[in-house]
């Protein structure tokens, strides 16, 4: 239980730095550009951003923890792919087919999306292995 709370802590933190530098810096004028589809930055609660942060991260973890086999570097790694694709997919693509955003946009979103879940899959894989 200890190194799935431990895998759910460092995702969350990996996924935090990753989306700064993701939203916060390669993406900045581009949502600058759909500035009109935003929430103003005062409206927006940071705290619900880290809160659902921890809740996927925790998703992600326990799914790979209770319902994953072979629990090593290479099963984390495909299952985060697999999960990465499919959360990404709808995310990027899911979010281009009914709001006006540029296509980078969605495609930035998409690659990011397998990056993040690229790096918690690195988590778990060196965190929750067989050996416990």
């Amino acid at each position: 239980m200890k190194k799935l709370l431990l895998s759910v802590l460092a995702i969350t933190v990996s996924w935090q730095i990753l989306d700064y530098l993701l939203h916060g810096v390669l993406l900045s004028s581009a949502y600058e550009e759909t500035s009109s589809l935003w929430r103003p930055m005062e409206e927006m609660s940071m705290g619900m951003m880290v809160l659902i942060s921890i809740l996927v991260s925790g998703s992600f973890s326990y799914i790979y923890y209770k319902f994953v086999n072979n629990k090593n570097l290479k099963t984390a790694l495909m299952y985060s792919l697999v999960y990465g694709f499919g959360a990404g997919v709808s995310f990027g693509y899911g979010s281009y087919m009914v709001m006006p955003i540029p296509y980078y946009m969605a495609l930035t979103w998409f690659l990011g999306t397998i990056v993040e879940a690229l790096v918690a899959g690195v988590i778990v894989g060196y965190l929750i292995t067989d050996s416990e």
